[in-house]
């Protein structure tokens, strides 16, 4: 039996293409840039962030995997602000990997 552990796997990474303002794009560049990573790293870390503080989500996710996956609340906020995206507004295709944080 090996007394260390197999290291875990890091988990498994998609590319998400995203519109943000042109303000946005910067501040994330720019925290990035302050902590020494990687862009992906911070939108990956923060989108973590607000699924785990968000309870209403918590709470709206935990229904829909009981009633299968079928939702039950459809709208919300954030497809209120879909409507009043620009067509100027930045397009990005961020990549979830980053080889400098596990």
């Amino acid at each position: 039996m090996a007394i260390l552990k197999l290291p875990p796997r890091p988990p498994k990474n998609e590319t998400l293409q995203i519109r943000v303002e042109e303000q946005i794009k910067t501040k994330l560049h720019k925290y990035a840039e302050f902590i020494n990573s990687s862009e992906s790293y911070v939108v990956n870390e923060a989108l973590k962030l607000l699924f785990k503080k968000d309870r209403e989500f918590t709470t709206w996710l935990e229904e829909l995997s009981r009633n299968g996956d079928q939702p039950q609340n459809l709208g919300g906020p954030l497809r209120d602000s879909q409507r009043d995206m620009k067509s100027s507004d930045t397009q990005f295709d961020y990549s979830t990997t980053n080889p400098g944080h596990p």
